[in-house]
């Protein structure tokens, strides 16, 4: 099963939280911590570790906190998982090094490789902006699309 870490889905809420709160200046970690439900602690490790990575700003004194430091539609959710998490491996194969027991007689290596660079294009094409909870009339129209088209299959295999 391939799953982000805790640690990359506090990073991803925290930089969400960030973009949709852009136009009200800095946010500090103690209240997204708050809004989310997140240890303040580990969220403010990993907000520095994203601000040492470039991708916010961070701001002290009275009114303190973080900013994005480019435009949400500019940063993506790879971005921000490598910030947090490092490169994305699926297998070790995969790793720089990529070297295993089986390096000799492998069929899979090629092919796993595929997986990982599709996965890494998916989430470097979903932006921060992109990420948002859809509606309860998107989901109706969205489904309803994909009937109709499941519609239109059956009725050109009849």
């Amino acid at each position: 099963m391939l799953r982000l870490t805790k640690k990359a889905d506090y990073g991803l809420m925290a930089m969400k939280h960030l973009a949709e709160h852009a136009d009200q200046g800095a946010c500090s970690a103690k209240d997204i911590a708050e809004e989310y439900g997140i240890p303040q602690e580990a969220l403010a490790k990993i907000l520095q570790g994203l601000a040492r990575a470039g991708l916010l700003q961070s701001q002290h004194g009275m009114n303190g906190g973080y900013t994005l430091t480019r435009d949400p539609r500019a940063i993506s959710a790879y971005e921000v998982i490598r910030a947090i998490d490092g490169p994305l491996f699926i297998t070790s194969c995969i790793t720089v090094r990529g070297e295993c027991d089986q390096s000799e007689r492998c069929t899979i290596r090629e092919p796993l490789r595929k997986v990982n660079q599709s996965i890494e294009d998916v989430l470097k094409s979903i932006a921060l902006s992109d990420m948002r909870e859809e509606s309860d009339t998107e989901h109706h129209h969205r489904h309803q699309a994909r009937m109709s088209l499941a519609d239109l299959v059956t009725i050109g295999h009849k």
